[in-house]
């Protein structure tokens, strides 16, 4: 053994042929600062050792290093631009060292390689991947670009087009790939990777690949005549800019850079490299999208923990085989889950399956997918209309029509058909779970699964517990939520759960606003303007007026002290018009069916008259006072339900949020945006407003922590709550 550290070991292989293995005490490879230390270590003895003909860079894990870590980041960022400078010199410094190794180097790629572990790839001479692995540079997602050399070689490497698309997609690409694009010279089976990879090490040690030349194109300006760069770049600004928007300054800055080193040297690229991704590092957005990916990992820990203590789901069903039926049986069969469709009669079934073969042969057109793969994923759905094959299910989701009364009568039908211990849940938006309980014979097996619509795209599944309901009820709907590829969230039964109960008072800022006669089309600007992917009253059409006035009555009755309302509200007029949104064509906006076949949203030069009498006149509004206006009920009864213990934790309030109502990402969550504004200052804003109602009103709570001077979070990286 030439070197043995906590993360890395070096050993000889055979003669003249040594191995560098990356083989850290936790689950995964991360580059922190102790593994970087490591690293140098393990590079100086490979200098001074007289035998070194040849390295190999392997990883002992299931994943070859999946980046840096980012625990480590806010500390380096809050130093200031060039505390970061220096310490990215220190880091290129040592990934340098690794491509002027006196000794070719061919990195074995056994899983995924991401960021700075794709960067430490990128310095080695030859790149080998095992098949079902992907390498990327997902630095964008962060608010960042790579800043360990990967906008300087990868560029050099695949080439501008390819390169942009890569930093600034900012994806994990899979073998295929990375192989047609040229990021890897080679892909294999798992099981023959290394042998593979000490193949072609042997054949640059024996001169038949000239790795030298390699360097040398790495090192060296990009090989473009000046109006090809002018075009490579320029070009992409305009697709990837549109594509970014203007609260995302990541992908932009990525293009820049790359174009300003473009004709420089590695070590001077290197440099214009790390003075961009320092400017970048102390944006403001940086820590908010930061903040976002550990309170990620913070909640799918929590997932895992629940996941450990119960058995996968073996069989699903789910009653009702609507659009939502259909989806949630896509998406079980996707994944791998066969699941049971069950309707009271055949068209409702067949809607069902079109659904989910409409959503299958979208992915079959992407190459997401191929033929035999989605004939087994509708293989694994089975639309029935008896219960005869349901004392085999594990879980039935029930997604039937949104009434307490048909609910109960479902969920006490299927309940005698299924085997014991099998968990019944319910997929209602709004109802009380521990009242559809009283339905059951053992409400110790129900719990709420409540998806979100579309549910092939929304990433959220609110897991609800009522009263009554175990915790292995808990865990094993939290398991097959996961292996949906859904991020489950925990939440005690209460009015509307987390995220209905949070976007209600916002839905109640719009309707007041209308009420004093502010303009439904300048506040949709203005919130999107904001960062929300919809206006509320875009938001409204796709939701439904009918869905909304309902939810708006389980809310009043819920939280009468602040949710009811005097008066008819826009929202109920245009119920009472029949105006449902897109799902009849008319709601704030009319819709017509563009090319693609999708709803375009249009003005409807009619709606001001009849919507006479449910809106105040016509005043003017600054942006200012809609935005206060729209966000501050809907931070505050955040605060609400973590101060009651709904949610667990503010980092699962603030993810529920983003993954469930499309909360912009790059402001962080509800909670975080409080403490970005400061919880003192948030409180005297909302006491402006305060004659609006007791939605504008902070808790004794908020006033206490703003006294104290406390915050959600105590940095911008912290996952936990209060």
């Amino acid at each position: 053994m030439l070197m043995e550290g906590k993360t890395i070991h070096v050993a000889a292989v055979d003669e003249g042929v040594y191995e560098l293995v990356f083989a850290s005490e936790h689950s995964v490879n991360t580059l922190n600062r102790a593994t970087l230390a490591e690293l140098q270590e393990a590079l100086t003895a490979l200098k001074a050792a007289p035998d070194v003909k040849g390295l190999l860079i392997s990883s002992a894990k299931d994943s070859f290093i999946v980046g840096a870590d980012i625990t480590e980041f806010m500390g380096m960022f809050a130093a200031g631009e060039a505390a970061i400078v220096d310490a990215l010199a220190q880091i290129n410094a040592l990934f340098n060292s690794i491509e002027a190794l006196p000794f070719p180097t061919v990195a074995a790629i056994n899983g995924l390689a991401l960021g700075g572990g794709f960067e430490i790839c990128l310095t080695c001479d030859y790149r080998v991947l095992a098949a079902g692995a992907k390498v990327g540079l997902p630095e964008v997602k962060l608010g960042i670009y790579p800043g360990w050399g990967g906008t300087v070689r990868l560029p050099r490497l695949i080439g501008v087009d390819n390169a942009n698309e890569w930093i600034c997609g900012g994806a994990e690409n899979r073998a295929d790939k990375a192989l047609k694009d040229g990021a890897v010279d080679a892909v294999v089976a798992p099981e023959q990777l290394r042998d593979a990879a000490l193949e072609l090490l042997r054949g640059c040690i024996a001169g038949k690949f000239d790795y030298r030349a390699r360097r040398v194109e790495k090192r060296s300006p990009i090989s473009l005549n000046q109006i090809e760069m002018m075009m490579a770049f320029e070009s992409a600004k305009g697709v990837i800019g549109a594509k970014a928007g203007p609260h995302y300054p990541a992908p932009m800055a990525a293009i820049k850079t790359m174009q300003s080193h473009a004709t420089k040297e590695l070590d001077d690229a290197l440099v214009i490299e790390a003075k961009g991704f320092a400017k970048l590092a102390t944006n403001e957005v940086t820590p908010a999208l930061v903040g976002l990916f550990l309170k990620d990992q913070l909640v799918k820990k929590v997932g895992r923990k629940y996941e450990a203590d119960t058995a996968p789901v073996k069989q699903a069903a789910v009653l009702g085989a609507g659009i939502m039926g259909g989806g949630i049986a896509y998406q079980s069969a996707s994944r791998g889950t066969p699941i049971l469709m069950k309707d009271i009669n055949e068209d409702a079934l067949q809607l069902g399956l079109d659904e989910a073969a409409k959503l299958l042969n979208k992915q079959l057109e992407r190459g997401k997918i191929d033929a035999p793969k989605l004939a087994k994923a509708l293989g694994h759905i089975r639309p029935t209309l008896s219960y005869g094959d349901f004392g085999n299910v594990d879980l039935v989701v029930e997604a039937v029509v949104e009434n307490p009364k048909v609910k109960k009568a479902v969920l006490a039908e299927v309940e005698a058909q299924l085997p014991e211990g099998a968990i019944l849940a319910s997929n209602t938006s709004t109802i009380s779970i521990t009242e559809l309980a009283t339905a059951l014979q053992h409400p110790e097996n129900f719990c709420g699964m409540h998806f979100f619509n579309p549910v092939h795209r929304m990433p959220l599944v609110e897991v609800i517990r009522g009263e009554k309901t175990s915790d292995e009820a808990v865990a094993r709907t939290v398991a097959y939520a996961k292996a949906l590829g859904k991020t489950p969230i925990v939440v005690n039964d209460c009015p509307g759960f987390l995220v209905n109960r949070v976007l209600f008072p916002y839905f109640a800022g719009f309707s007041a606003l209308l009420r004093d006669g502010a303009d439904y089309q300048q506040i949709d600007r203005v919130m999107e303007g904001f960062g929300w992917p919809m206006g509320p009253a875009y938001l409204l059409d796709v939701v439904g007026m009918d869905t909304a006035c309902h939810a708006d009555g389980v809310m009043a009755a819920g939280f009468p002290d602040r949710m009811a309302h005097e008066g008819e509200t826009a929202i109920e007029r245009l119920y009472s018009l029949k105006r449902l949104g897109q799902k009849n064509g008319q709601g704030f906006y009319r819709y017509e069916i563009d090319r693609k076949g999708k709803p375009k949203k249009v003005v409807d030069e009619e709606l001001p008259k009849l919507l006479e009498g449910a809106v105040g006149s016509p005043r003017e509004f600054g942006n200012e006072e809609i935005v206060a206006r729209m966000m501050i009920p809907l931070c505050i009864e955040t605060v609400r339900c973590l101060e009651e213990g709904i949610v667990g934790s503010a980092a699962e309030a603030d993810m529920a949020l983003v993954y469930g109502i499309g909360f912009p990402p790059f402001r962080g969550g509800a909670l975080y945006y409080i403490d970005q504004m400061g919880l003192d200052a948030f409180c005297q804003l909302a006491d402006k407003f305060s004659g609006l109602g007791k939605l504008y009103q902070p808790t004794d709570k908020m006033r206490e922590m703003a006294t104290n001077g406390q915050s959600y979070f105590a940095t911008a990286q912290s996952g936990s709550g209060h």
